[in-house]
């Protein structure tokens, strides 16, 4: 690790976030396994993230433009496979048939199309889910027996989850009106899911949560309804959100100085910019704490605390008349630039990149009985930089809980990206990391009769510096993150880091 004042020079190879797959895998391959596969272990790792920066000559701006690709790793009797296919959105097959990019992403400007006037533009303002970009490339999500890529846009697509086939296209704006939602909705024990949305209602916009009913039979969109909702702190300037928080009485909402500034997004549609250049950051104000009831669906309080930037809440619960909130803080949102493919590629240069990382998972303590607008301290979990945290999402989920595990933001770090395990009722911190290693966001399987919230694996996709054609889907002890198997793959052309996926046991296919 470089060092020196405050000079803090990445450790970590650029070259694993930006590589483009050339060729899908669509004919399983067979991994080299060392190691040993647990034997309960049966099912497929479903992963999603960026596939590709290129369109013909042309190549996006942004990490979160690359187009969408997704991964199956599927595991039976100690055997592994992989296969990946891009995702077949709207905005692929225009691009691809243009040959150059057409279709606006977060942080890359289309090129102008003469045969659009400005009264079309200001038409597709009225339709965003026609107007905005179907790249679906961050996360995935089950509804029912069926499985959908997400964004923020308010298009989500159904994928086979054998194949990697993409199926159809749901458009949130005709389903429940929402204008956009968060990439990661929650998914409960009994099937249903929940998201939270931005929507307009009497020419004015509002946060809402929408609950998609489980049916073993039928479709859930169908049957999808506004739950609760709230007035945004700034009415034409909402919040960015990524994640929201769920507990047994309250959806917990985190309204950031980060937000879309209203005005900007019409004029960035207006003039075909991106939608990155309608993000304000406002550093002299606070964090909001929201909680709304899932009984009334009204706000039912709402905490203050330091200015921070999130993207993803670790879990949220409650205990003895206090609602707890863990997330994944900044101090400010140079995390959003720090992936700008510039950004990327010149990040040994940049003595500030690291900093621009240094997240740290952070904890709010909200006395339920409090009074309204309460100053609520933060508290640090662990003095480790964390992304893409997992926690027992199956039984802990909204309950109190005492380990997560996420990959390391610290990219100045000696292994940057390992993967870490945080006890939260302690502070201690366990890692695994290997030189030129860079594992994906660690997915939690719990053994079959577990006897403890840390019994079972983790399942992480790991990419490598020297080997742009190898990937491996790693199987680690969850108790002290032991690489008990992997599963290793030669791939036909670059094999790109993913980010966000969902384990499907066997039993629920």
């Amino acid at each position: 690790m470089a060092s020196g004042g405050d000079k803090l020079y990445p450790n970590c190879d650029s070259g694993v976030w930006l590589r483009s797959c050339e060729e899908e895998v669509t004919k399983p391959l067979e991994g080299v396994i060392t190691g040993e596969i647990p034997s309960w272990l049966n099912g497929s790792l479903l992963r999603n993230g960026p596939g590709s920066l290129k369109v013909g000559e042309q190549r996006f701006k942004h990490l979160f433009d690359s187009s969408a690709l997704l991964h199956r790793f599927a595991i039976s009797d100690g055997c592994v496979t992989y296969q990946c296919r891009f995702l077949r959105s709207e905005a692929r097959r225009r691009n691809h048939a243009a040959a150059r990019i057409v279709v606006t992403e977060f942080g890359t400007a289309a090129a102008p199309d003469p045969c659009h006037t400005i009264f079309d533009r200001l038409a597709a303002v009225f339709r965003p889910g026609e107007a905005l970009s179907d790249n679906a490339m961050i996360s995935l999500y089950p509804f029912g027996d069926e499985m959908y890529a997400f964004t923020e846009g308010p298009i989500v697509h159904r994928i086979d989850p054998v194949t990697l086939d993409t199926m159809e296209r749901k458009n949130m704006t005709d389903c429940v009106a929402l204008i956009n939602h968060t990439s990661h909705p929650h998914v409960m024990h009994n099937g249903d899911v929940y998201n939270v949305g931005m929507t307009v209602a009497k020419g004015r916009l509002r946060h809402v949560v929408v609950k998609f009913p489980f049916t073993e039979k039928g479709d859930m969109f169908a049957r999808a309804h506004v739950v609760a909702s709230m007035k945004p702190r700034w009415p034409l300037h909402p919040a960015y959100m990524h994640t929201f928080g769920i507990t047994e009485h309250y959806f917990v909402i985190l309204e950031q100085p980060l937000s879309v500034s209203v005005c900007g997004a019409v004029r960035a549609q207006l003039v075909s910019r991106p939608l990155a250049c309608s993000l304000q950051w406002f550093p002299k104000y606070e964090t909001h704490i929201v909680l709304i009831s899932r009984i009334t669906g009204k706000e039912v309080k709402r905490y203050r605390s330091e200015t921070m930037f999130y993207l993803h809440i670790i879990n949220s619960y409650e205990q003895e008349n206090k609602l707890i909130v863990d997330v994944c803080a900044y101090k400010d949102p140079k995390a959003i630039d720090a992936m700008y493919i510039e950004a990327i590629e010149t990040m040994q240069s940049n003595a500030d990149y690291a900093k621009w990382f240094r997240g740290r998972p952070k904890r709010l303590i909200m006395p339920l009985d409090a009074k309204n607008l309460t100053w609520v301290p933060t508290s640090l979990l662990a003095d480790i930089g964390c992304e893409t945290p997992r926690i027992h999402y199956d039984l802990y989920n909204g309950r109190l809980y005492r380990y997560f595990y996420a990959i390391s933001s610290d990219v100045d770090a000696e292994n940057p990206g390992c993967i870490i395990k945080v006890d939260t009722w302690t502070g201690t911190i366990v890692t695994w990391g290997e030189l030129g290693c860079y594992p994906s966001e660690p997915v939690f399987v719990p053994a079959p009769h577990s006897k403890s919230e840390d019994d079972g694996v983790l399942l992480s996709a790991i990419v490598f510096a020297d080997d742009e054609r190898a990937v491996s889907l790693g199987v680690f002890q969850a108790s002290d993150l032991r690489l008990i198997a992997k599963a290793t793959f030669h791939t036909p052309s670059p094999a790109p880091k993913c980010l966000h996926g969902w384990f499907l046991n066997n039993k629920s296919k």
